[in-house]
């Protein structure tokens, strides 16, 4: 299936912002310039003017990255690790990753949805059927795949205890990273963790809670940010990224440095 003009035209879209915040962008003699891709859903995906002050945590993750590993951001809002497959936006990944880049996989918040067949998928057998697909397609290409579990939602119970939302899903993903000896970033873990450290009221400050939405699934700038530090930290915890291919680390990341752009129709 072809993809329409907006659905590709701002992949990686937040790399030039980056590289703006932090003069022109030229790569470090002796050093390869490579390619970091996101395969996700809304909770990584570039949101537009309409949306804000909704942010993907993908749209903040140039600014803890060397300016020589570009990001191409290609997570799009509902799609399952089944659907991101059959509308042809892996084979859109797969056509031009290279030799050294990474590709970082996040899917289950719409492989979750059993009623709809065409984003449902099993934990135990089609979920991971699919994330080898990503898995086996990026080695192919001389590329690293790196497997990340699903960012948690902001739930809790009435006693103030975080929830987590997504059952079977990270457990299928470290069974698979471990069997196909794949990097496993443990985002749900980490995120449920600090959704319960903020508590019920101060999480909310992260999420895309506004006048007139209280999203508990999206996120807003801090929230972004946020997600994005993790992502990173566990790039190099798993030595998947070493220090100098990050930077701002431990820095307070100013909400200003995010923008929406206007979608093309």
């Amino acid at each position: 299936m072809s993809l329409g003009r907006r659905q590709v035209a701002f992949a990686g879209l937040a790399v030039p912002l980056a590289l703006a915040m932090s003069g022109t962008a030229r790569a470090t003699p002796g050093r390869k310039a490579r390619t970091l891709y996101i395969a996700g859903d809304s909770t990584a995906a570039q949101k537009y003017a309409d949306a804000a002050p909704e942010t993907g945590w993908g749209m903040a993750l140039p600014f803890f990255v060397h300016r020589d590993l570009q990001v191409a951001n290609h997570a799009v809002n509902g799609r399952s690790s089944k659907s991101f497959v059959e509308e042809g936006r892996l084979e859109v990944i797969l056509s031009s990753i290279r030799e050294g880049d990474l590709l970082v996989i996040q899917f289950a918040h719409n492989d979750e949805k059993v009623g709809d067949p065409s984003r449902y998928t099993e934990p135990w057998s089609t979920y991971q059927e699919y994330l080898r697909l990503y898995v086996d397609g990026a080695r192919a290409r001389g590329a690293r795949p790196v497997l990340a579990t699903p960012v948690e939602r902001r739930r809790f119970d009435a006693g103030g205890v975080a929830l987590p939302s997504h059952g079977e899903y990270p457990a299928a993903m470290r069974v698979l990273a471990r069997e196909a000896r794949v990097p496993l970033l443990d985002v749900q873990v980490l995120s449920l963790a600090l959704w319960q450290e903020l508590g019920v009221e101060e999480s909310k400050k992260y999420f895309n809670w506004t006048a007139t939405e209280q999203d508990n699934t999206h996120f807003n700038p801090p929230g972004a940010v946020a997600v994005a530090r993790m992502v990173v930290r566990e790039l190099v915890r798993t030595r998947v990224l070493g220090a100098r291919d990050v930077r701002r680390i431990d820095e307070v990341i100013p909400e200003s440095w995010i923008t929406w752009p206007e979608a093309i129709a």
